[in-house]
């Protein structure tokens, strides 16, 4: 009789990486580093800048100084042990689970605050007169913790549904990070409470905020139409531009991978269009929102000024 090789889903798994040429291990590695980098910079000067600066204390920059937050999360579940599978020889991973649990929870939530600030942008342009009771404190901070919420309860379900897995030696993933679709391809168990989960309650998670987003942007559109200015359509549609262009890019890419039946599924795409919304786009991100948006600008000029400033006075 044929023995298989069976294991739980808690055992050691390999990743493979983005490229299996050793040649290119060392300039990838350093690639990477300095976009996680510029990441962590990034994203870290819009938060302090957004907090010290109380012109930007609305609900707005609470929205992105949140999203910012959240791609330094999302980007560091995954970014470092890249890194250091890079320059290691067994590239093992000891906590796919947790890995993935975060991924999923911090990438959901990540669609859910872009939907909030689509509400947002809705209310202010929409219903100007009512924004400031629309979107209160309370609200904001209620939206942000429905957010944090539902993302890891959807993440939640399907760590558990993984969990309960057999895998068939060798496990290894075909993909740089421990995703849920190459666990699916690796799993000798029934997975299609797995999949049918993924397909509809996954899709539903992922592709409602979308929708939320676009029917708030036709609203958007209709109004700034109807203002008779040329200029004054474009300066009140300018707001809009950043995050209408981080909301390409990351559902650009995310629903190429994710909407879709895994029998379609391929690793070397996959690991291309992943690459886009876990690395790229939170790199981008807080260049999209300074370039075009002047407090933004201001904000970062005063706490570069503040910085040199401390460190001026704080030299013997």
């Amino acid at each position: 009789m044929e023995m298989k090789n069976y294991s739980s889903s808690t055992a050691d798994f390999i990743l493979l990486g983005i490229s299996s040429n050793p040649q290119m291990q060392k300039p990838l590695f350093a690639v990477f580093f300095v976009m996680y980098l510029v990441t962590l910079v990034g994203n870290g000067l819009i938060i302090l800048a957004i907090h010290y600066d109380s012109r930007l204390h609305t609900p707005m920059y609470f929205f992105l100084s949140n999203l910012s937050f959240m791609d330094i999360c999302f980007t560091t579940v995954i970014v470092p042990k890249m890194l250091v599978n890079l320059l290691s020889e067994t590239k093992s991973i000891s906590y796919c689970l947790a890995q993935m649990y975060f991924f999923v929870a911090f990438g959901i939530t990540d669609s859910f605050l872009l939907a909030a600030m689509a509400l947002d942008r809705y209310v202010a342009i929409c219903h100007p007169l009512h924004y400031t009771t629309t979107m209160n404190p309370r609200r904001c901070l209620q939206l942000v913790t429905a957010s944090w919420l539902v993302s890891h309860l959807h993440s939640l379900t399907h760590t558990v549904l993984m969990a309960r897995l057999s895998f068939c030696g060798p496990n290894i993933i075909h993909h740089f990070f421990c995703d849920v679709q190459p666990l699916l391809m690796l799993s000798c168990s029934d997975t299609s409470v797995n999949e049918l989960l993924a397909f509809t309650e996954g899709s539903f998670v992922i592709m409602s905020p979308f929708i939320f987003i676009i029917v708030s942007y036709v609203y958007i559109t209709c109004a700034v139409l109807r203002v008779p200015s040329g200029r004054g359509r474009y300066k009140v549609f300018s707001t809009c531009g950043s995050h209408l262009t981080v909301v390409a890019l990351f559902y650009g890419t995310i629903i190429s991978v994710y909407i879709r039946p895994s029998s379609t599924y391929s690793a070397e795409r996959g690991r291309v269009a992943t690459v886009m919304y876990t690395v790229v786009t939170p790199m981008l991100n807080p260049v999209i929102y300074s370039l075009r948006n002047r407090d933004v600008q201001g904000a970062l000029r005063k706490l570069r000024y503040c910085f040199f400033s401390l460190v001026f006075f704080s030299l013997p």
